[in-house]
């Protein structure tokens, strides 16, 4: 048993890492040769796609909507879509979701000039806060029952102590390689939510450091592991086993757990890309049939880096001029690849199909009429 821990309590005595326990237990390594092995499949997907923008600009917006909604931040992903190809400004939750997403491409552009550490984990917070984030310097900070009103936890306090924990934190991640990378992340993750560093957003920073782990351990090409939609799903369980690492060191059961939604949600999302691959190769030869003049791959490209589209995107990628790109688009509808919608001032060209693979559960597209 965990003995000096009290919820009420600053937490000044969280154990650094390692802790003092088998971590690789062998049900634990069974499990994690099964998660290392579907992230292999997703690793080989995401590599098969000829343009990697057709991830990045799509997959880490499902991962912001699931993220945020962990958080009771709610709001859709075609809200989020729709926003980030509208100049209008989002209702306050899609803004802040918005902003889960700038934070996790931030950090995975920043890891090209800098290690994974706390200065990571201070950006990503302040870019999911829309402030200046830094490690908490007073005291108060708290996490309590949202019903009750009870204090479940309260994290440990004073900043020396906090950045000597982060400190540990940043060492095991990348000192301790003898430790399957999988069970660190898993172990790391736990550690973090328990040092709990800033006065707010920590949950959200934690999930988007696991992805910038797995990319720093050139484990995936690309931060788009939709591991949020896993702990949506088992929400009270990821609670649950966080507090029993802090009550009793029940470290096994937490390893697990992670390991699972790494598995689960590799899988789902190897599908998901397997399925948008075929829609474009599909949409590819469609639109050649039936809009030889203007068909080109750099076009078909265009029409899979987000659901929605605007005459400015074949503009600025250099295909056309405004006056063409207004005219392919419109031939594009006309045809059912698109559908054109006017938003306030602006016009939006939605690629239903698309946007039906990403917010649903479907893996197959219906083909063109």
């Amino acid at each position: 048993m965990t003995l000096h821990w009290e919820p009420a309590q600053p937490h000044n005595e969280l154990p650094p890492l390692p802790p003092p326990v088998e971590l690789e237990t062998k049900t634990v390594l069974k499990q994690a040769i099964a998660a290392s092995r579907a992230l292999a499949e997703l690793k080989k997907a995401v590599e098969l796609i000829p343009k990697p923008d057709m991830l990045i600009n799509t997959l880490p917006v499902l991962e912001a909507r699931a993220s945020s909604e962990i958080e009771n931040i709610v709001t859709t992903a075609d809200r989020l879509f729709r926003h980030l190809a509208s100049e209008r400004e989002p209702d306050p939750a899609t803004k802040e979701a918005l902003r889960y997403r700038h934070a996790l491409l931030e950090g995975y552009r920043d890891l090209e000039s800098h290690p994974l550490n706390t200065r990571t984990a201070e950006v990503v917070c302040s870019r999911i806060k829309g402030t200046e984030m830094r490690v908490r310097r007073v005291p108060g900070t708290f996490i309590a029952d949202k019903t009750s009103g009870e204090v479940i936890y309260t994290p440990p306090e004073h900043e020396d102590r906090i950045r000597s924990l982060l400190k540990n934190w940043e060492e095991f991640l990348h000192m301790e390689e003898e430790i399957e990378p999988l069970v660190r992340m898993a172990t790391a993750h736990y550690q973090f939510e328990a040092i709990h560093p800033f006065t707010d957003g920590n949950g959200r920073t934690g999930r988007v450091l696991n992805s910038l782990f797995l990319v720093d351990q050139g484990l995936l090409p690309l931060p788009v592991l939709y591991m949020s939609r896993f702990i949506i799903d088992y929400k009270n369980d990821y609670y649950e086993l966080l507090r029993d690492v802090t009550r009793s060191e029940e470290w096994e059961p937490w390893i697990l757990f992670m390991l699972r939604g790494v598995e689960k949600t590799s899988i789902w999302t190897t599908e998901k890309i397997g399925a948008i691959r075929r829609l474009r190769e599909h949409t590819g030869r469609f639109v050649k049939e039936k809009l030889p003049k203007i068909y080109s791959l750099e076009l078909v490209d265009i029409l899979f880096e987000q659901p929605y589209c605007r005459i400015s995107n074949l503009v600025e990628a250099g295909i056309v001029g405004r006056q063409a790109a207004s005219r392919y688009l419109k031939e594009l509808a006309s045809i059912g690849v698109l559908v054109e919608q006017t938003i306030g001032r602006e016009k939006l060209f939605t690629h239903p199909k698309l946007l039906d693979l990403l917010t649903s559960e479907a893996d197959e597209a219906e083909p063109y009429a």
